[in-house]
């Protein structure tokens, strides 16, 4: 009998211990297979014996037994329970390392973004007023929809979206975006990453070309690259992403990604005439359009600017959209409109490739809409917004104390500031974040960062208007330091 079955009888177990004793023997005893105590083979004591040793019921050895043999360390034979061979040899710690573990190749071309400590949210771009979220009428949505549930509503739901939603959807869009569109071509997602991830996966092959704006979002670059694509950066001017005939002939692309109304981050807004000039390209090239309309609820001047969607019939477009900056982040919800050539022939890869889910917050958010909550409350955030936005200006014109410039500004969370190389933008950033602010470098949303893309991306939907003031004159200090 080896020498470790003594201390492993003898030894009492923890009755303190808030684990059941059955617990804590499966553990010993596993404990000693895998480390090599218990070889494979030996015969292990009967119930009774170790049950007599351990001062314990026998029925808590047998019950600790079962289980070990349900979990194959041990086997059973008429003259008792034996060590199991285990498959998988026991590596001493003279062995050499295991082998470095192989990751996807795509995976290198994917670039880390800058990472955010979450108590960081003074200037940080995207995250909108948290604490002016109606909650109270949010909660009476989710209650109503608990209290309406019905069994089926604890199934897996439909896994292109609850039908009320799509539906809640495809009205709001025609309305406030002059998009066209059936709730049949609505795709409910978990948030707009996921609705990108489902555009490239849907729509291209490895090894097709995409064209992405430059600088441009950090998402859209991570599903175009996640998708093995060839990520082609394309530079914006004034009228917004940038092409020529003969990008079309050199450069050919499947899709292209592209945030028109708000362009991310620098804030252009694409022309009509480029729109369509795009949208006619696509077309005769057999391309399609990412048209990601992020956060193009809230315009602070003049008239909503009208979706790319709605501008020609049978756009090559696939719309995106998300509640994260509408409604609130961990809310999770995004949505994909298909293009209506698209929509019958992609319904059923979808069923197979979504799972129905988030029924209750689904159908709350429709009726949070359908009530009207919704539409109060992006009128009465652009009020906010364009207050916070205004008061942003003021203090950089105030207190930053360098020479620079703001773009964008006319819809959205967030502006641009551009100023000299001599300030080195990831650097402000990172010591921006031990002050409890989160602006972001503008460089990193650069495929091909150049001279010009140095500046800051400063969010001011959940920064409180009294506090830009002191917030600009920190910054300010911390670029003059680091010049």
């Amino acid at each position: 009998m080896p020498s470790s079955l003594p201390a492993l009888l003898e030894t009492p177990l923890d009755r303190a211990s808030a684990e059941p004793l059955q617990r804590q023997l499966c553990l010993r005893i596993k404990d000693a297979i895998v480390g090599g105590h218990l070889p494979a083979g030996l015969r292990l004591p009967a119930t009774r014996v170790l049950a007599q040793g351990l001062l314990i019921s026998r029925n808590t050895a047998s019950m600790a037994y079962d289980h070990l043999l349900a979990e194959g360390y041990v086997v059973a034979d008429r003259q008792g329970t034996v060590v199991a061979e285990l498959r998988t040899p026991v590596l001493s710690k003279a062995s050499s390392p295991p082998p470095r573990p192989r990751l996807a190749a795509r995976l290198a071309s994917l670039r880390p973004s800058p990472m955010i400590k979450t108590d960081c949210t003074a200037l940080r771009p995207g995250v909108p007023a948290l604490t002016q979220f109606p909650q109270a009428h949010w909660r009476l949505a989710m209650a109503h929809a608990a209290r309406t549930a019905t069994p089926n509503t604890l199934n897996y739901g439909d896994p292109l979206g609850e039908p009320a939603l799509r539906s809640a959807i495809a009205s709001h869009l025609a309305i406030t975006r002059g998009v066209h569109c059936m709730a049949e071509q609505v795709v409910v997602t978990e948030g707009a990453q996921e609705a990108l991830n489902l555009c490239v996966r849907l729509i291209t092959n490895p090894g097709d070309t995409a064209w992405m704006e430059d600088p441009g979002y950090r998402g859209g670059k991570s599903a175009l690259h996640a998708g093995d694509l060839r990520v082609l950066p394309k530079r914006l001017d004034a009228e917004g992403l940038y092409f020529t005939a003969n990008d079309w002939r050199s450069e050919q692309p499947r899709l292209i990604y592209t945030t028109p109304s708000h362009q991310y981050p620098l804030g252009t807004v694409m022309s009509v005439a480029r729109r369509l000039a795009l949208m006619a390209a696509a077309q005769a090239h057999g391309a399609w359009i990412i048209e990601d309309d992020y956060d193009s609820e809230f315009r602070h001047s003049g008239e909503p600017i009208r979706a790319m969607q709605g501008l020609m019939a049978d756009a090559p477009v696939l719309y995106v959209g998300t509640f994260s900056k509408t409604m609130f982040p961990s809310l999770r919800l995004g949505f994909l409109v298909l293009p209506l050539p698209l929509q019958p022939l992609l319904d059923r890869p979808l069923r197979e490739l979504l799972r129905g889910g988030h029924s209750h917050e689904q159908l709350a958010m429709a009726r949070f809409m359908e009530a009207g909550h919704f539409v109060r409350h992006l009128a009465r955030m652009r009020r906010i917004y364009r207050e916070r936005q205004q008061a942003l200006r003021s203090a950089l014109g105030e207190h930053l104390g360098v020479l620079h410039s703001i773009e964008g500004g006319r819809s959205g969370l967030h502006l641009c500031v551009r100023f000299a190389a001599d300030y080195p933008d990831v650097a402000v950033a990172e010591t921006a974040q031990r002050y409890g602010m989160a602006p972001q470098a503008l460089s990193t949303f650069a495929l091909e960062p150049q001279l010009q893309d140095n500046g800051l991306v400063l969010g001011y939907g959940n920064t409180a208007v009294e506090t830009m003031g002191p917030l600009v004159r920190r910054l300010g200090k911390i670029l003059k330091g680091l010049a």
